[in-house]
């Protein structure tokens, strides 16, 4: 009779860990099901960015859901997809950064508006010794002047005075000889491509970059690359 109440506690100490472990698995349950809720409302994000072709969108939810909730259903049918939609993405993202790198102006003159397209070379470039500096390429429509392709430097000089050729190429193909001269003038540091339409052209074609190569008044051959992909034609009416 004495051995009773150890019975009794042992009664009780089983049955508070059975009424914690069933707790805890309640409360796991709990977790489980908010989990793949969250998981079902980022999967409909995902599938919402992905019917409107907002593919940064869908590879940023994608990743979210991938990421946070990967043992979770709506996981499991997103992964299958999630490489294609995560590639379309990318390239989105990149060409808004391409377009970035574009600037447009638009000024009353004379005669109309002169518009003008503006982007500097992917990386600085050397061209006296001084140092790096950016160079620029210039596209420009004047109801006075016409239409006009150029670079510019920021030191030195280009070695085109009376005329020369420079080599263009597209995402790094073959060069094209095209013709280009310096104007006898202190007012910029410009060398123009005499045919603008075709360098237009070939900017408009590059999916990565455009490559010209001028000569120099410090000797040699430079180099400038532009990344020239987001180009929005919209911006220039008439030179497509």
């Amino acid at each position: 009779m004495k051995s009773l109440p150890w019975i009794a506690l042992c009664a009780i100490a089983l049955t508070a860990c059975t009424d914690r472990e069933a707790e805890r698995q309640a409360q796991a349950a709990a977790q489980a099901q908010a989990n793949e809720q969250k998981a079902s409302e980022l999967e409909k994000r995902y599938e919402q960015a992905v019917q409107s072709s907002n593919w940064d969108m869908a590879r940023a939810y994608g990743a979210d859901l991938l990421q946070t909730y990967p043992q979770s259903a709506a996981a499991q049918r997103v992964a299958p997809g999630y490489a294609q939609t995560k590639a379309k993405g990318e390239e989105a993202r990149n060409q808004r950064r391409l377009q970035a790198l574009w600037q447009y102006n638009q000024t009353a003159v004379k005669g109309g508006t002169q518009r003008s397209a503006m982007i500097d070379a992917k990386e600085r470039v050397d061209v006296d010794g001084s140092g790096a500096k950016s160079v620029q390429l210039v596209f420009r429509d004047h109801p006075q002047w016409k239409r006009h392709a150029y670079l510019v430097l920021q030191a030195g000089d280009f070695k085109c005075y009376g005329g020369c050729k420079v080599q263009v190429s597209v995402d790094g193909g073959k060069p094209k000889a095209m013709a280009a001269h310096r104007p006898d003038t202190d007012e910029a540091i410009a060398m123009f491509i005499d045919d603008q339409n075709a360098l237009w052209k070939l900017a408009r074609q590059a999916k990565a970059t455009l490559a010209i190569e001028f000569p120099v008044k410090a000797g040699g051959t430079r180099t400038a690359v532009f990344e020239t992909g987001g180009l929005d034609g919209k911006q220039m009416p008439g030179w497509d």
